[in-house]
């Protein structure tokens, strides 16, 4: 565990089983999250972010192949946890989520409040339903949804306050860690702005630690502390954010950020040729390097996650 640390992934991995073989979704990815920071994880989509993400909380699907490695929270490896423990004391305990598509995570036939309450009932952390109602009230002022709408039905939300009250239901019980999977996904700009506001201030309030997961790198640099690059199910690069975003290290890391586009300045936006490899077969040595304008002979080898710098890691033979 690092220093300061609340969350450590050691070489997790979930694989997939399909008719055509095991889909690498999550290969060996090592993270750490220092408590009261917020990492976030980058990359195309079908990398295998929203995958790392279950494969934390352990929200596996039926046709899990392998699933294997450390999640270390406050010290304790709660992977070797039995699954009933696991489920009553650390998912949406200790470790919470807010899911892509909020309308699709919230119940249509109940009250978002009654809701945003449940988990504070199935966990035994409050008296009764009206405390836990109490208690939804306030996370609502929190998140900045009003008092009236515990009443109200998801339907009759707007998407933005749909979204603030997926974040609320995971911040009800307070947990260490927050996963927010791809959370200003299908809303508009303004509605983006005003969600990352809302998470910007429930992080300064509640010291609260986030891994924020998304492909939109703009918009996390709004709330990253540290940034981790994720390509063809493997960690890439990891940094801390104002070195990734000023200088990012792996060729692939250079090319995402030469896609996002500035306010300021003029500047000819590049692209990634080619496409990702399938997870099904991986290719051997660097996944990246089929794409890759600085490839060399021993891309033909997989490369280790190498330490430049005091605190920067990346999967690229260019370091060694």
């Amino acid at each position: 565990m690092p220093q300061n640390g609340v969350l450590s992934v050691e070489d997790l991995r979930l694989y997939f089983r399909t008719s055509k073989g095991p889909v690498q979704a999550v290969d060996g990815v090592t993270l750490a999250l220092q408590r009261g920071r917020t990492i976030v994880v980058v990359g195309e989509s079908g990398c295998g972010k929203s995958s790392l993400a279950r494969a934390i909380l352990r929200l596996l699907p039926r046709n899990v192949d392998t699933y294997a490695g450390q999640v270390w929270l406050n010290g304790v490896d709660v992977m070797s946890l039995p699954e009933e423990r696991f489920r009553r004391e650390v998912r949406w305990v200790r470790l919470a989520m807010v899911p892509q598509a909020a309308m699709n995570s919230l119940n249509p036939v109940v009250r978002v409040g009654d809701q945003v309450a449940e988990p504070l009932l199935v966990h035994g952390r409050a008296a009764s339903p009206a405390e836990a109602l109490r208690s939804a009230q306030e996370i609502f002022r929190q998140v900045g949804v009003p008092i009236d709408f515990l009443n109200r039905y998801p339907f009759e939300l707007s998407g933005g306050m749909r979204q603030r009250v997926a974040i609320a239901m995971a911040l009800i019980t307070v947990p260490d860690v927050v996963v927010l999977d791809e959370p200003t996904s299908a809303l508009d700009v303004l509605t983006q702005a005003n969600i990352m506001n809302v998470l910007k201030a429930i992080k300064r309030d509640m010291g609260a630690s986030f891994i924020l997961i998304t492909h939109d790198i703009a918009t996390s640099s709004e709330l990253a502390d540290d940034a981790a690059v994720m390509y063809a199910g493997q960690v890439v690069e990891v940094s801390r954010a104002e070195q990734f975003y000023r200088e990012p290290l792996h060729p692939y890391s250079r090319a995402l950020m030469a896609s996002v586009p500035t306010l300021r300045g003029e500047k000819t936006l590049g692209f990634i040729s080619g496409r990702p490899p399938s997870l099904l077969d991986p290719p051997k040595g660097c996944r990246f390097a089929d794409r890759c304008p600085a490839r060399f002979s021993r891309c033909s080898e997989e490369p280790p996650l190498l330490k430049v710098g005091d605190d920067r890691l990346v999967k690229c033979w260019l370091y060694a």
